[in-house]
């Protein structure tokens, strides 16, 4: 059992506390967090970017979805933590354990900073409906941390209005008027993204995604930024205060709301304001709950923004394209681990102008590690790879012109008919999806079935979504569009401008996965009397591996579909290249 588990344990009897909780999240529902907010990981050892401990006297579980189910188990094992894969038969969430377990005068604790207000209100409505309590101004993890990181102190830049083609009055502009159409007189904006989106700033507080601690506070007249203000030169602060941003203390947030006075109109967004900040409102404030008003304009790209990925994509996809040479090259006749890879394709990325660093963990995983779906190389597992079989790299990068998220499956050698197989099957989905017409008002609910068809065709499915939106030199993974089905599929409608991955996979436990993405950009292909029809650009440029192809598994259009692709990167990517990488390019483009 891991002595952080047991630690935990002695500072909850001492506490009085029955069950607690540790999600993910720092204090802003993020998806990544800095390393002060890894609570989760620093108690169980597991790294993933999802999940949720919940922890007894006598027991701890945690939560995670179905692209960590391998790499959790592997990790947890012999922590006296069990692994619950959600969604799975018989595994119950973790409300429902909650309210399983409670019973009356038990008490329920958390750090109400590190959980949404959603969240958090249904726990305490489960709790109270058991007759127990909840304690949400616990930090027990902290208690015991005596490593714990700082938080970061990284500096804030302005990221100007060439870049992105929206000024920062004119969305503070658009804000208010949002915010006063839905009845608010305030509005408390949490979330990292979106406040670096708003005031058109970026930051280095988040390993991989360019944000700014902070917090924004916006009235009718007012706009309060929350953060550290040391991170802010001089001159951005005077741009910033030019445009009516004044500037707060960054934990001052939850002592400030306590002062909005009682009756007024306040618009969260539940999925992102944190429990505690909830709480400490008075209780007769009246919330008016919705996605945050900023979520939708920063997901529908400007025409410049647009203008820029792709910029950022050509560049990515000679640095890509120029790596997958190098690695089938490469193998076999020197040692390439899946960590010394990650660092090759990194310096390939590091050539290219206006570069800042990697959008996200490389994902390389070679043969069997292929089959993890997020998997991420340490020195423990590290492995060399041979001139045979497979390997899964899915990895992008952060450039003045943007984001990229890139999955390839590259050969380095023979192949098994069956790799052959699935890889073309994925291949097909893959074309197949990014082929799409569709009418507008179709979600990435409807969208997801083009995808899966080949798949469920056979009986066969991946256990991930097929698409998420992406940012503009933000999180690689930003709503409110996403390509997925079931409860979680996406419930935003697809608008001209949105920006998403298509990445269907398949992943074979113990032998090999297989994953081909690019980012989709999505536009108006026509209006009839019909209705106004939609349809995808690719933005990603990196071959496909031809000698992984079953011709005959793909229809003539699916060929067409491939062939005009690999044609529009060589004409792309070739000026890039000298002339022995234009030779190579050109056969690894070649019609089929």
């Amino acid at each position: 059992m891991r002595q952080q588990l047991i630690h935990l344990r002695e500072k909850m009897a001492a506490a009085g506390v029955d069950i607690y909780i540790i999600p993910t999240d720092d204090f802003h529902g993020s998806e990544y967090c800095g390393g002060y907010f890894g609570c989760r990981e620093f108690i169980s050892g597991f790294d993933g970017s999802a999940g949720t401990l919940g922890i007894t006297q006598d027991w701890a579980g945690l939560w995670t979805d179905g692209r960590y189910f391998l790499q959790a188990a592997d990790q947890l094992s012999g922590s006296g933590i069990d692994l619950m894969k959600m969604g799975e038969p018989e595994v119950p969430t973790i409300h429902q354990w909650v309210k399983d377990t409670l019973t009356a005068d038990m008490v329920l604790g958390f750090d109400g900073r590190t959980m949404t207000s959603g969240t958090g209100e249904e726990l305490e409505k489960i709790a109270l409906s058991k007759g127990a309590s909840v304690s949400h101004a616990l930090d027990l993890v902290g208690e015991i941390w005596e490593d714990r990181p700082p938080m970061s102190q990284a500096p804030a830049w302005e990221l100007d209005e060439k870049y992105v083609g929206r000024s920062r009055a004119d969305k503070l502009a658009a804000l208010r008027t949002d915010v006063r159409n839905q009845g608010a007189d305030v509005h408390i904006l949490t979330s990292l993204g979106d406040i670096c989106w708003l005031l058109n700033i970026r930051g280095d507080d988040v390993a991989c995604c360019p944000v700014v601690l902070s917090f924004v506070l916006l009235d009718e007249t007012g706009c309060w930024l929350y953060t550290d203000e040391k991170k802010f030169s001089p001159e951005l602060r005077q741009h910033l205060e030019a445009d009516g941003i004044g500037f707060r203390p960054y934990l001052d947030i939850y002592e400030d709301v306590k002062s909005i006075a009682p009756g007024t109109a306040v618009l969260i967004d539940p999925a992102k304001l944190s429990f505690s900040i909830l709480k400490n409102m008075d209780p007769s404030v009246k919330l008016i709950s919705g996605r945050n008003p900023t979520e939708l304009p920063k997901a529908i790209k400007t025409k410049t923004e647009c203008d820029n990925m792709r910029i950022a994509h050509i560049k990515d996809g000679a640095a890509l394209t120029r790596f997958m040479k190098w690695l089938k090259e490469t193998v076999g006749g020197e040692t390439v681990t899946e960590i010394s890879a990650a660092e090759k394709l990194e310096t390939f990325r590091q050539q290219q102008e206006h570069y800042f660093g990697p959008s996200f963990a490389p994902i390389i995983g070679y043969g069997p590690h292929g089959a993890i779906i997020h998997y991420s190389a340490t020195p423990e597992t590290d492995v060399p790879m041979k001139p045979e079989g497979l390997v899964l790299c899915d990895t992008g990068g952060h450039y003045q012109e943007g984001t990229t998220d890139v999955t390839r499956t590259f050969v380095l050698g023979p192949l098994t008919d069956e790799m052959k197989y699935y890889y073309t099957l994925v291949l097909k989905s893959h074309l197949q999806l990014g082929a799409a017409v569709f009418k507008k008002g179709c979600t990435g609910l409807n969208l997801d079935y083009i995808a899966r068809k080949p798949f469920w065709d056979l009986g066969l499915d991946y256990n991930h979504g097929t698409g998420h939106g992406v940012g503009y030199l933000l999180s690689v993974h930003e709503g409110p569009q996403n390509i997925r089905y079931g409860s979680r599929g996406g419930a935003a409608a697809m608008e001209v401008g949105m920006i998403s991955s298509n990445e269907p996979g398949f992943y074979l436990a113990g032998k090999f996965g297989i994953r081909l993405e690019n980012l989709i950009l999505c536009e108006e292909r026509m209006v009839n009397q019909y209705g106004t029809f939609y349809g995808f650009e690719t933005l990603t440029l990196c071959p496909f591996e031809l000698e992984a192809i079953v011709p005959e598994m793909l229809s003539q259009e699916e060929i067409k579909l491939l062939n005009d692709y690999h044609a529009k990167v060589y004409e792309t990517l070739s000026p890039m290249f000298n002339e022995e990488e234009r030779q190579w390019l050109k056969n690894a483009t070649r019609a089929i």
